[in-house]
This record gives structure tokens, C-alpha cells and sequence, in this order.
């Protein structure tokens, strides 16, 4: 029954969001706060992860193909497959739901255990318009930073299979055109938009309706990461049977 009630309330807050707007003005400056603090800080440690972890996937792969009858242009078909459709979408999400989320649940939960969210409340102001519209909206700039993370992640790809000795950069650059289909780009792209509004509205759902003092602002964090990270691996089941069945 708890269960049922958080979705209940999490729905009702999505409703709230829009029902009395804060002020244009008001709201341009905290969006582009949200881009900075949820975006643009992001885009470090997304580099420094997809490049790396491309790099793994070549060497891996290479590693694995024993068989010379197998062509080594596999090598780069395989990196880019895995990177397009899973590395860059999910695994990044998941990333971030650790860095946003827990960033986003535990700024909007310190507000609630300081009373401010009751003050905006005092002064006219619907709190979830102004403290959660600005995150979505902010978010609806992940899909570019998914985009980096795909191009980041096949340069790693390369790099490591082209000096690491495993591919010639001929046979690498064959493979990552080999059969490629344009859909799995807008796959990827529509993935990352749901998951840029998974990462915006549960954090936030966390971080508004906690309870308690500075104790529960840490286990509510955690409670959102655990919990939004779960809901982005259910999505991204549900999507991949709706988008590529």
C-alpha cells in the first residue's frame, strides 16, 4: 500500500508542477541555473567515463575474437552497436542518477528541513513550479550530453583498438559504418528524453516530500538513487521492447 501511495503522490506532484506558474523572468534565471549546475557540471565526469569505457569495450571485444575467419571490422561494429544502444543511454543515466539525483534530492530536501519550501508556500508561490519545472526543463538538454558521451566513447573505442595494436584504423572505421541503421540513433535519443524526465521528477519527488531533519536529507538521497536508478532499468526494458521488437 505505501508503494501505491508514493506512485499516487508522484503523479499528483507531476499534475502540481503546472498548476499555478511562476514568473517568466523568475523562471529564465533558474532554468539556466539548472543547466549549469545539471548539465554543464555533468559533462566532465560523462567524458572522462564514456572514454574510458569505450576504450574497454574494443579491447574486450578484440580480446574475445580469437576465431581468424571472424573479420576485425567486428571489433568496430561491436563498439559502436554497444556504445549507440546501451553504453551511452543507460549506463550514463545511471551515472547520473547517482550524481543529479542525489544532487537534486538533496538541495530540495535541505529546503524542506530549513522551512523554505514552506515559506515560498507563505508567499504565494507554488514550490514545485518553481523548484522542479526548472530541473525538467533544464534536462531536456540530456539528450546532448548523451550525444557527447556516443561520440566520446567511439573515439576511446578507436583509440584503443587502433593503438593498442588489436585493429588496423582502416578495418575499425569499415566496421563502424558496416550496416548501420539510423534508427538506433533516434532509439537512443528518445531513451535519453525519458530518461532525462525519470531524472528530473523522481530526485525531485524524494527531496520534496522527505521527512525529518539532516539525517533523512542523507537516506532520502539514497533512497532516490536506489530507486530512480531501478525505474530507469524497468524504462529502458519497456522502450527496448517497444522500440526495436
Amino acid at each position: 500500500m505505501r508503494y501505491l501511495h508514493d506512485i499516487g503522490e508522484y503523479f499528483i506532484m507531476l499534475k502540481d508542477i503546472f498548476r499555478r506558474m511562476t514568473k517568466p523572468s523568475v523562471l529564465k534565471t533558474l532554468i539556466f541555473k539548472e543547466v549549469d549546475d545539471l548539465i554543464i557540471n555533468s559533462m566532465g565526469i560523462v567524458i572522462f567515463i564514456s572514454f574510458f569505457i569505450g576504450g574497454v569495450v574494443t579491447i574486450q571485444t578484440a580480446l574475445n575474437l580469437n576465431n581468424p575467419l571472424i573479420p576485425k571490422s567486428l571489433i568496430g561494429f561491436t563498439a559502436r552497436q554497444s556504445i549507440i544502444l546501451e553504453f551511452a543511454p543507460t549506463f550514463i543515466s545511471i551515472i547520473m542518477a547517482g550524481k543529479v539525483g542525489s544532487y537534486i534530492t538533496s538541495s530540495i530536501g535541505t529546503m524542506r528541513v530549513t522551512e523554505q519550501i514552506d515559506a515560498l508556500e507563505v508567499m504565494g508561490i507554488n514550490s514545485l513550479n518553481y523548484l522542479v519545472l526548472p530541473k525538467i526543463v533544464a534536462m531536456l538538454l540530456y539528450p546532448f550530453v548523451i550525444s557527447i558521451a556516443m561520440f566520446v566513447g567511439i573515439g576511446g573505442a578507436y583509440m584503443a583498438g587502433v593503438m593498442g595494436g588489436f585493429v588496423a584504423s582502416d578495418q575499425f572505421l569499415e566496421g563502424l559504418q558496416n550496416d548501420f541503421i539510423p534508427f538506433h540513433l533516434a532509439y537512443a535519443f528518445i531513451k535519453s528524453f525519458i530518461f532525462a524526465l525519470i531524472l528530473a521528477t523522481v530526485p525531485s519527488y524524494h527531496g520534496y516530500y522527505m521527512k525529518g531533519g539532516a539525517l533523512e536529507v542523507g537516506q532520502a538521497s539514497t533512497t532516490s538513487f536506489v530507486w530512480t536508478s531501478v525505474i530507469l532499468i524497468i524504462a529502458n526494458y519497456i522502450l527496448t521492447q517497444l522500440l526495436l521488437s
